[in-house]
């Protein structure tokens, strides 16, 4: 395993209401870094590992000045400390490393050079690369070919190529020796004058006067109307709606072995589907005779490139009429019809476990054939 692969699983994918970011976890600190702005108007905040597994964690400290955010993180993620390399010890067209889930995608990680060990860009210096940054990057760790942490994945200038920034890891690791020297207990902003911290919402800091935003660097930022009605169902299942969201009015949670997603399509419709298996190879008839007796109302079943889908859809504009109870009352059943019928089509039409299923092996069948057990959220 590489230097570079070692501390790849540490890397975390961040989720709010408006958006997805990336972070990485400090163990020793219980800390998951990440950029302000990736969290800004949120206490709590979904982070999500490379296994997809899910965790709600709490936003306890942001330094709008570096545009840093630590998140508390009562997790074990079982990994170590990182190692850090200080931006002088850089040269340029040194070999750099950017990991995070770009555009909320998968786990990636991109290759660069060094184009500049210090860019001064405002206040602050950071490290240019030429390494390819996209939304989502953003709070992620930039890494030299050793797999030390060179600095926190910040932006890159709009419409220019090849020019992305990371703020230099010493900038981080004063942050958080000051951190460790006066943890708080809640929520906190740092005041980017006197560096003392603030926990009450003001539009000047108390230690020195420093005049400061504090609406938005303290008021949570508001749902939509439509986030508001989703997570309202959500929560009638006791799904946490912070841990189900994948993005912006875009939800995701397991129940059981199927996975949900509720989404707006085509921007008139609200849509919640799961992939629920996949196509045998032989033997279809049974299986097409099925799908098309509409069998579940006010649910349908479709077919989209193997894989067959559970999906409910409603127009947005009947969340506003009468039927947004019922409405309501068959997205919180829907989750719970889709993890019977994944069992239900392999058992009877011998379907297959969609990629997407949540599974887990039997650790007491051995052998090639191998019994697939759902696990319950």
């Amino acid at each position: 395993m590489s230097d570079i692969d070692q501390y790849s699983s540490a890397v975390l994918k961040v989720t709010t209401s408006s958006g997805t970011g990336s972070g990485f976890y400090l163990p020793s600190d219980n800390l998951i870094v990440t950029n302000h702005h990736v969290v800004a108007g949120n206490r709590f905040v979904a982070v999500e590992t490379q296994d997809k597994e899910k965790y709600k964690v709490r936003v306890l400290q942001i330094n709008p000045a570096l545009d840093l955010a630590f998140l508390e993180c009562k997790e074990d993620l079982g990994q170590t400390d990182p190692a850090f390399v200080n931006s002088d010890e850089l040269t340029m067209r040194a070999k750099v490393y950017v990991m995070g889930f770009p555009f909320g995608r998968p786990f990636t990680v991109t290759e660069g050079i060094v184009s500049s060990p210090s860019q001064n860009i405002g206040e602050n210096s950071y490290v240019q690369t030429d390494a390819a940054i996209n939304p989502g990057n953003s709070g992620g760790p930039m890494l030299d070919a050793e797999g030390r942490i060179i600095g926190v994945t910040t932006c890159k200038i709009a419409q220019a190529e090849n020019m992305g920034y990371a703020l230099p890891s010493e900038a981080l690791v004063k942050e958080l020796e000051e951190f460790r020297a006066n943890r708080p207990e809640q929520f906190s902003v740092k005041c980017p004058s006197c560096s003392q911290l603030i926990v009450e919402e003001s539009d000047y800091c108390s230690h020195c006067g420093h005049k400061l935003d504090g609406k938005n660097l303290f008021q949570e930022a508001t749902l939509s109307p439509l986030a508001e009605f989703v997570e309202g169902a959500l929560g009638v299942r006791e799904i946490d709606p912070i841990v189900a969201r994948a993005g912006y009015e875009f939800w995701e949670f397991y129940q059981g072995s199927a996975l949900i997603r509720i989404f707006v399509y085509k921007e008139k419709y609200l849509l919640a589907t799961c992939p629920l298996v996949k196509l045998p190879k032989t033997g279809l008839e049974p299986l097409y005779r099925y799908l098309l007796s509409n069998p579940v109302p006010p649910y349908f079943l479709a077919i989209y490139e193997s894989s067959v889908y559970l999906s409910y859809r409603v127009r947005l504009a009947d969340l506003k009429t009468g039927l947004s109870d019922d409405i309501r009352r068959h997205i919180f059943a829907m989750s719970l019809k889709a993890d019977e019928l994944d069992n239900e089509l392999i058992d009877n039409y011998h379907c297959e476990w969609s990629k997407e299923s949540r599974r887990e092996i039997d650790p007491k069948v051995k052998g090639p054939k191998k019994e697939w057990k759902p696990r319950k959220s």
